[in-house]
């Protein structure tokens, strides 16, 4: 059996799927051997790092694909998710912003950037943010349920009973 960059892939993603991490991410590193500006591949190991803990290398990794494909909405959120998950909350508002300069109608990257705002507490920015996110889509739990959290640290009562309310209507995950 030949050896190739694709299997490589999906046998790196079978085992990352059983816990396998290590040897998921020495099949990666051999695909990556194969064909190194293939910046899925590079993805891919990224996510695999940051799933066994490993989050400086993830970033790292992550940063490669960004490089080699700096329009990938999926890339631009997963990057700035990782900042943030590493406390680097310029770098993260700066990956968003990059992403929404991009593409301004990506609710998840409004949402990503939300949250950074929201833990920095400044939370003028992040109700907007968190607006545009439900402006783009009005089915998207997790920025629903972060506009209702951020209206109560801003006091407004009628904001977060509103989105209480619609809520109810929801169930996390949704996004349709």
């Amino acid at each position: 059996m030949l050896e190739s960059s694709e299997k490589l892939n999906n046998q790196a993603i079978r085992l990352a799927a059983k816990g396998q991490f290590p040897e998921a991410i020495a099949c990666l590193k051999r695909a990556i051997t194969m064909e190194n500006q293939n910046y899925l591949l590079w993805f891919n190991l990224a996510v695999t790092y940051r799933d066994a803990g490993e989050l400086a290398a993830a970033r790292k990794a992550m940063e490669c694909a960004y490089r080699m494909n700096p329009y990938d909405d999926e890339v631009i959120e997963t990057l700035a998710n990782l900042c943030y998950t590493m406390h680097c909350y310029d770098d993260a508002k700066a990956y968003g912003a990059a992403g929404l300069l991009h593409n301004p109608d990506n609710p998840r990257i409004w949402n990503t950037v939300g949250v950074v705002y929201f833990n920095e507490s400044d939370y003028i920015s992040a109700s907007e943010a968190f607006e545009h996110a439900i402006t783009l889509n009005p089915y998207y739990y997790d920025a629903m349920f972060n506009l209702r959290d951020t209206y109560e640290e801003l006091g407004n009562k009628a904001g977060y009973e509103e989105c209480a309310e619609r809520l109810k209507n929801l169930k996390p995950g949704d996004e349709q």
